[in-house]
């Protein structure tokens, strides 16, 4: 990545005081996989030391359509007003031809990306499946580091399991719509199942009547997944775009957040997204590392043989790397 060569010490000082360059250049530098640049984030990780986790993390997630950019934008100045720090990742669908992204959710939310406590980084999910992008980590790191309080993930519009937003935030929120029918459906399992709260959005005009109904559908079907932790999901129907119910989510999220920090949730779903974030790791090192190795690519070609040739992958694989003597 090129621009400025800042030393570690000097870019970890610069993302504490949430100054927005030294912040732009380094969310640039983790959405990079150029080795030098991985090798520069890593010093700037180390320059920065222990991640803070002060912040509250939520996942605005849906169908696309159920307006997401709308309801961020809205629940994000009604926090900027307040005091809060926001900062919004917008995750937007890469090609899966030329890996390109068209990156219009800042211009979506074009009060919000004005607001002086606000920060939008519209990001690629790069080819990655469950809504997130394969920065979402770092990058929500990294604007931990720079204070900001809340921080919002909103995905790309998601399948019933599309559920990896679950593994970076704090709070999931799965966004419907008026006259659900079949939809509700299309969304019961996987994501129902990791949502913390419910909202049916575009309750307005003639679709008063239909978001109630839609939010009633949803309720009765919640009462298929049970829950370990003792949370009951709310749902609540509401208009992003005209305001109405806002207040109304504002108070649940406010209310979940209490919950979730008083039981010791908040601490056991960090430390199980560090654990997630360890095997991800784990797994990428270890592949990279195995395309190095003749031996290893030598057993992997004659596994991919016997496949090619009818045979079960995993047992191609076993006979390949642990052929019998």
């Amino acid at each position: 990545m090129n621009g400025p060569h800042w030393t570690p010490q000097e870019w970890a000082d610069g993302i504490r005081r949430a100054d927005r360059a030294f912040l732009g250049r380094a969310l640039s530098l983790v959405e990079s996989s150029l080795e030098a640049d991985v090798q520069r984030a890593s010093e700037l990780f180390a320059a920065l030391g222990a991640a803070p986790e002060s912040s509250f993390r939520l996942a605005i997630t849906g169908n696309p359509g159920a307006g997401k950019s709308t309801l961020t934008e809205a629940l994000g100045l009604r926090w900027a007003e307040s005091g809060h720090k926001v900062a919004v990742l917008a995750v937007d669908p890469s090609s899966s031809l030329h890996r390109g992204s068209i990156l219009g959710d800042k211009t979506r939310m074009e009060q919000l990306s004005k607001h002086p406590n606000a920060f939008i980084r519209p990001v690629a999910s790069g080819g990655q499946l469950g809504g997130v992008a394969a920065s979402t980590r770092a990058a929500m790191a990294l604007l931990e580091y720079a204070g900001y309080t809340r921080l919002v993930l909103e995905t790309v519009g998601v399948g019933q399991n599309e559920t990896d937003a679950a593994h970076y935030v704090d709070a999931m929120l799965l966004l419907a719509l008026p006259n659900a029918g079949d939809e509700v459906q299309g969304i019961k399992r996987g994501i129902m199942e990791c949502a913390d709260l419910i909202a049916v959005n575009k309750c307005d005009g003639s679709l008063v009547e239909a978001g109630a109904r839609a939010a009633g559908q949803l309720r009765e079907s919640l009462n298929w997944f049970g829950r370990d932790d003792g949370w009951k999901v709310p749902v609540l129907a509401l208009s992003a775009q005209q305001g109405q119910g806002l207040p109304e989510l504002d108070e649940a999220l406010e209310r979940f957040e209490r919950w979730v920090r008083g039981t010791g949730q908040f601490d056991a779903r960090r430390a199980q997204q560090r654990a997630h974030a360890w095997d991800e790791a784990w797994g990428q090192f270890l592949a990279t590392w195995a395309e190095g190795q003749p031996e290893l690519q030598s057993a992997k070609a004659q596994a991919k043989s016997a496949f090619d040739q009818g045979q079960n992958a995993q047992a191609a694989l076993r006979a390949a790397f642990y052929p019998k003597k």
